[in-house]
Parts: structure tokens; C-alpha cells; sequence
């Protein structure tokens, strides 16, 4: 199933998508798509409604994050060998996490806002995975037990705050509107392989990435399992698993976004995204 939320940014219903691609109300049967909702029996059950007497959603309306009450953003950092080696970094022997504040969290066709002070903003197309289950020292063979299910996350990074400061990457990539994810969760069911999986991102109708997850140097599986070595995985929390070649640093020369810029980014089964790069300001 494709489970999404709609609406006034802050406000959006719960939704799914049914075989015709018809966006269905939710709100009768769910308070929101967070939480113990989003275990995968419960998702389950949801998906045995008779959908064609839940209400039909303008297809028109905003869609927002297919979850909400995100408790951890996390980012995987290098996960893909070919995209190291454009970083010019090398291999990690182990994978390399970061935090995305949940702030940067916004819908898939938002505006992407570039921060005051911007100057090398840079995009990457990622799986995203969403945590079902409470999840803690889980083994690598039952780690995918815990998966609701995937999403598409564009991990937009100012490189400049990443790279030219001191510290962690997380202020690079945690700025508002930096964390467009969606437009749907699609449960793990219709994803019988997420290590199968292309990607491709488009700036202004010219490719810069297209990739798969076949060549992510730790799965999926993997990274639940190792992540939850170093921190308890809540329902709702969502990991994105690192970005294939292309991304604007790795030009030459380098290429950022720039106001009025349009990006589009899809991963196969999961949807597409499309932003329009817009100025911040320092409010």
C-alpha cells in the first residue's frame, strides 16, 4: 500500500492511495499516520478497508510528509562507492551517521528555501526508510521485522556549512525545507528488494544523478541493525540511506542550486518529488 498525508502545512490527514491512484481519506479510521500506527500489522489492517467508501482527495491538494511526529532524522553518510570516490573520500569502514533536524522535514513539492547565507546548496536523491517498531541491538537477519516501509527523502546539503566550518555535517543539512520527504509511504510489501532500486535527481531538465541501490556499500538490513547498536529506532523514525554519484560538489567546476532553479528527483515504485529553489531570508 501508499499511504501519504494531505493539507495546510501543520495540519494535514492521513490518506492512502488506492489502486487507481486516487488519493482516500483516512481521518474516519486514524487520528495520523505516527507512531504504533505505523507498525506493520496496523498498516496492514488499514490496507483490508473498503476504499471506495473513503472519501476521494482533490488530486490538486498539497501533499505533506507521509508520517508525522518524526522522533530521528538520521543520515548515512559515503554510502555509495562511486559517490566517495566524486566526494573524494575514501570507503568507510563502517557507516558514517548524522542527524538531520526534524525541522528541515517538509512535503515533496514544497518550495526549497535556501538558507541566509547559502552559497554552495547541493541536492541528493536517497532512500528513505521508516522505522515500524521499536527497535533496539536488533540482529541484521530480523532487522527488516522493524521496516514500515520506504519513502523518497531529498538529503538537500549547504556544503559550505558541511564542509568550510568546523564540527559535524549536521548544520549543513538541517536548515528548513532541507528534508523533503515523500510523497508517499510505500509499505515493504510492494518493495520486495530495496537493494534493487534506481534513483535519479534532474535540475532544470538536465540528469545529474541516476544510480541504484545496488551499489550502497551497507544495506538496508544492515543499517538498522547498526544503528540500533548505538540508539533505540522509534516508530516514525526515519533513516536516509546515503546518495548515489552526481551531486553538484562533485562537478567540474562545482555546481549549487540557485533561485528559481526546479528539481525533480524519483526512486522506483516510490513517486517522484519536484521543488522550486526560492530565497531565504534571516526571519
Amino acid at each position: 500500500m501508499k499511504y501519504c498525508r494531505y493539507g495546510i502545512r501543520g495540519q494535514e490527514k492521513p490518506a492512502l492511495v488506492d489502486d487507481y491512484g486516487v488519493i482516500r481519506d483516512l481521518s474516519e479510521h486514524i487520528q495520523d499516520l505516527a507512531g504504533d500506527m505505523l507498525a506493520p500489522n496496523r498498516l496492514a489492517e488499514l490496507a483490508d478497508i473498503n476504499f471506495d467508501k473513503l472519501p476521494a482527495i482533490d488530486p490538486d491538494v498539497r501533499l505533506g510528509p507521509p508520517v508525522s511526529h518524526v522522533g530521528k532524522f538520521i543520515g548515512i553518510g559515503l554510502n555509495y562507492a562511486d559517490h566517495a570516490a566524486e566526494s573524494g573520500m575514501d570507503i568507510p569502514s563502517e557507516p558514517v551517521l548524522f542527524m538531520k533536524a526534524t525541522s528541515s522535514i517538509c512535503g515533496p513539492y514544497d518550495s526549497l528555501v535556501l538558507p541566509y547565507g547559502s552559497k554552495k546548496t547541493d541536492w541528493e536523491v536517497e532512500l528513505g526508510v521508516i522505522i515500524g517498531r521499536h527497535a533496539k541491538f536488533v540482529l541484521e537477519t530480523d532487522a527488516m521485522a522493524y521496516v514500515a516501509g520506504y519513502c523518497i527523502v531529498h538529503d538537500v546539503s549547504e556544503r559550505s556549512f558541511q564542509l568550510d566550518h568546523e564540527g559535524q555535517w549536521t548544520k549543513g543539512k538541517s536548515a528548513d525545507t532541507f528534508g523533503p520527504i515523500g510523497p508517499w509511504l510505500v509499505t515493504k510489501d510492494e518493495v520486495p528488494d530495496p537493494q534493487s532500486l534506481n534513483l535519479w535527481l534532474s535540475v532544470n531538465g538536465k540528469q545529474m544523478q541516476n544510480g541504484s541501490t545496488r551499489t550502497m556499500v551497507f544495506s538496508v538490513a544492515f543499517l538498522v541493525h547498526y544503528i540500533s547498536q548505538f540508539m533505540s529506532l522509534q516508530p516514525g523514525d526515519i533513516i536516509t540511506t546515503g546518495t548515489p554519484p552526481g551531486v553538484g560538489m562533485g562537478k567540474n567546476p562545482p555546481q549549487y542550486l540557485k533561485v528559481g532553479d526546479v528539481v525533480k528527483l524519483g526512486v522506483d515504485g516510490l513517486g517522484q518529488q519536484q521543488q522550486v529553489v526560492t530565497a531565504g531570508s534571516r526571519k
